[in-house]
């Protein structure tokens, strides 16, 4: 099939270095020129290569070679700066939104908070090398922390929680799963409509099992690689 080859002919570029992370692609009316196609056919092999983490598209802006994706070990705890500087990246951090809200009916499910409760919301857009690639939003029980929204939002949520708060989490709760970017989190990550994601959700708990907060990670499927080690029990 003519779009498996269009697949494999652009795969190999990739990986011959010839199209290097970050290289815009010509527009696919070119491209399909190029490869003697539709641009119909063009874009079934475009969407294999997305879906597989070698390109990604920016709405309006056209489709690009994936950079390397971040290692994340969903089981520790992290700073995203950190993570990135060891990766030789250069992170930053946009505050979307930071307010005390009455809890929302999901805020009050996730955090299992009474009715009519305050919760601290904040949302950040995590950038790599200027590429948006994160979009999180935290809730935070303001019971536990509630100054926390004076402080610098763009640091570690975790770490001001730990130094300002004395907060120390005794057990944390992780859900993974796959998603389609859509609304405000997909214009703000700049991608399409539809674009495949994936959603880490984090819920911190004290040692009695009460949830401190929790933080609900979209991320830009081809941003990260998931990679967990875990020691056998002999």
């Amino acid at each position: 099939m003519q779009y498996v080859e269009i697949k494999i002919a652009v795969e190999e570029q990739i990986e011959s270095g010839l199209l290097p992370p970050g290289q815009k692609l010509p527009p696919e009316r070119k491209l399909a020129e190029s490869f003697n196609t539709t641009r119909v056919t063009l874009r079934e092999a475009l969407s294999l290569l997305e879906i597989e983490g070698k390109i990604y598209r920016e709405d309006r802006r056209g489709w690009f070679i994936s950079p390397p994706p971040l290692s994340y070990d969903p089981g520790k705890d992290f700073s995203f700066t950190a993570l990135a500087m060891a990766n030789e990246r250069k992170p930053r951090t946009e505050i979307l939104t930071s307010k005390t809200i009455l809890a929302t009916k999901y805020a009050s499910q996730i955090l299992d908070l009474q009715p009519f409760s305050d919760v601290h919301k904040i949302e950040r857009l995590r950038y790599l090398d200027e590429r948006p690639v994160m979009h999180v939003t935290h809730y935070v029980q303001p019971d536990y922390a509630p100054s926390l929204l004076d402080h610098d939002l763009t640091l570690s949520l975790s770490g001001i929680c730990a130094s300002e708060f004395g907060i120390h989490p005794a057990s944390t709760q992780i859900r993974l799963r796959t998603t389609s970017l859509l609304g405000d989190i997909a214009q703000s990550l700049r991608a399409t409509p539809g674009a495949p994601a994936m959603v880490i959700e984090r819920s911190s708990l004290d040692s009695s099992g009460a949830i401190i907060d929790c933080r609900i990670e979209y991320w830009r499927h081809d941003a990260i690689s998931i990679e967990s080690s875990v020691e056998l029990k002999k």
